[in-house]
């Protein structure tokens, strides 16, 4: 029996709705995560708290991720300009794994004794509440836009909410009972995921390469090709 012939790329018109959304989430991310980490760098540095501190420089790694992928967007062949994205963002990855693996393993030392933070609770709540929703959205543009690095950047951002949840444990616990280890101990769970997304995006396993618009019902619910699991 014959099989019917499926467009895989999507019509010209949604494709160009698909990369002004991913520039416009791009753009609040950029936005929020400035804001951010000058909030968390200062709160940090009052309140001498290297997670703070962290969680500043964190931001700031969002930022050169989310214009990295704005940087693609911006090339009337965006795909030439992939390879090189997913390298910057992996990179970003390494980056961010190898600080919080220092930080964790000084803060279990017993290196400095941060004093609680009423700035830094309101700030990792209200990043808690934010990164998930602007993850949620960048990746599912780029899904349906077949963007790889969009998809990457979106789990960068969602690595962010993990990031504020740890903070966000780990300045409660530091407040409540005076319990300084379990911020470090989290947060070297968090580095072992940010060296393995980097991998991944180091070497363009970040699934979803087929855009989502044309594909059999075969597909996936998020629309990706057969064998990957970008629900996950």
């Amino acid at each position: 029996m014959a099989t019917e012939s499926v467009p895989i790329a999507p019509a010209l018109a949604r494709r160009a709705a698909l990369q002004r959304r991913v520039r416009w989430l791009v753009a609040a991310t950029i936005g929020y995560n400035l804001v951010e980490a000058a909030a968390a760098i200062t709160a940090g540095a009052v309140a001498s708290s290297t997670a703070l501190l962290g969680f500043g420089l964190d931001s700031l790694i969002e930022v050169s991720s989310a214009a990295a992928v704005a940087w693609q967007f911006t090339s009337r062949d965006p795909q030439r300009r992939e390879q090189t994205t997913l390298r910057i963002i992996a990179v970003s990855f390494f980056a961010l794994a190898g600080y919080v693996a220092v930080q964790a393993a000084r803060a279990l030392a017993g290196h400095g004794e941060a004093r609680p933070s009423t700035v830094g609770l309101a700030l990792a709540g209200c990043s808690l509440l934010v990164m998930p929703v602007l993850s949620y959205l960048q990746r599912r543009a780029g899904r349906e836009l077949g963007s790889r690095t969009a998809v990457a950047d979106s789990k960068q951002t969602l690595l962010c909410t993990y990031l504020s949840a740890v903070l966000l444990a780990g300045l409660a616990v530091n407040a409540l009972f005076g319990w300084s280890w379990a911020d470090p101990i989290a947060a070297l769970a968090i580095a072992a995921v940010a060296a393995r997304e980097g991998r991944q995006a180091w070497r363009g396993e970040t699934c979803c390469s087929a855009p989502a618009i044309g594909l059999q019902p075969a597909a996936d619910d998020c629309g990706c090709a057969p064998g990957c699991q970008c629900c996950t």
